[in-house]
């Protein structure tokens, strides 16, 4: 089974569901889930999970996102973006000065009502299917989190607008809402999503791309294995410990071990640290190179594994609680990841946090 994400390039005229359906066929694997809808006129990163990643779909869907939309003043719409029916129109009579300063009024917690086009439900029903009977319905604010917003540039009635903001955000609303208090009215014009946690837009593929690099037989490309998407130390289990990581069981502090950099060789005997770049010929995962040497083919990064030789209670990642810091990735004897497994002290008894393991995993780390 194929297990990992994709960051997909969703393009215009797609659902997000249109994606999965589509890399159903090209990958030739069901287990597949998107991170969060996209309308079909919106386009940008839909990280994508496959196999035993999919167990991440709740996780990514809490990620913060950024967007970047184009705003239209003057205009009010149903549907809250160009798409829709006109509902007023009205002169701008704002500034740049005045767009600045709204929008920086927006940034921090905001209650934010959601539109009658979108996909929740009120009372078992869709609002987008009420709203296509001519109904309206009361719908309560939510609580969203603006953390930036930029005016990328402005020429009104258009203005290019950067939005950093958590997740159940709608930005058509927030366009709305914009010109409802510039007192001219305003919709979405048009929407990219060019980042969703630690996925960018620059790193993203299309579809037309996945399915070239996996008729090529090239699909490790394109698949970012689950092990990556967090920030914890590596261990690496016994030989005689498999069997109890394979079944889920507590690891004993015998059963495992840290690996230290010096324990991370590739196939050219070069030190390596932390998740990288596929490089072997016979399938399996290089972990990142140290050397500084960039020619072997494995992009170089600083030596930051912060855990030393006694243990793991160091935690890499800035704002890691207390419970995070004592977090590690395991992985079993032949290098295929285990899961998620925590320790209630340095160095003792590992208890699993979250499982990945599959047996027929073709990406493995070379321990």
């Amino acid at each position: 089974m194929k297990n990992g994400v994709i960051n997909i390039y969703k393009e215009k005229g797609y659902t997000s569901f249109d994606v999965v359906a589509k890399l159903r066929g090209i990958l030739h694997q069901r287990k597949i889930g998107h991170t969060g809808t996209l309308d079909p006129d919106a386009e940008g990163v839909l990280p994508v999970c496959v196999g035993k990643a999919t167990g991440l779909v709740e996780l990514l869907t809490d990620e913060t996102k950024t967007y970047e939309a184009v705003l239209l003043l003057g205009k009010d719409t149903d549907t809250q973006d160009i798409s829709g029916e006109v509902l007023s129109e009205h002169a701008v009579t704002c500034d740049k000065k005045d767009l600045e300063n709204c929008l920086k009024s927006f940034e921090g917690a905001q209650m934010q009502i959601p539109p009658m086009y979108s996909a929740l439900k009120v009372n078992g029903r869709k609002l987008y299917e009420l709203a296509r009977e001519g109904k309206t319905v009361e719908r309560k604010a939510r609580p969203v989190h603006f953390y930036e917003i930029h005016l990328l540039s402005c020429n009104l009635p258009r203005a290019v607008i950067r939005v950093t903001c958590s997740k159940g955000t709608y930005i058509r609303t927030l366009c709305h809402d914009i010109g409802e208090r510039l007192g001219c009215g305003g919709c979405m014009e048009a929407l990219t999503r060019v980042r969703v946690g630690q996925f960018h837009i620059e790193d993203s593929l299309r579809l037309s791309e996945v399915a070239r690099l996996t008729g090529d037989g090239r699909w490790k490309d394109i698949l970012i294995p689950v092990y990556r998407l967090f920030d914890y130390p590596l261990i690496r289990t016994s030989g005689e410990a498999d069997r109890l990581a394979h079944n889920g069981n507590r690891i004993p502090e015998e059963g495992y071990r840290v690996i230290q950099d010096k324990d991370l060789v590739s196939e050219d005997g070069v030190r390596v640290i932390e998740d990288g770049n596929r490089v072997s010929e016979d399938g399996h995962y290089v972990i990142q190179d140290r050397d500084g040497d960039p020619e072997d083919g494995v992009r170089v990064v600083d030596d930051r594994d912060g855990h030393p030789e006694t243990g793991f209670q160091v935690g890499r990642a800035t704002g890691q609680s207390a419970e995070e810091k004592r977090r590690v990735r395991l992985f079993d004897s032949e290098g295929v990841f285990i899961g998620i497994y925590e320790s209630a002290a340095p160095g003792g008894l590992l208890k699993p946090v979250r499982m990945f393991y599959d047996p027929d995993d073709e990406c493995r780390v070379k321990i």
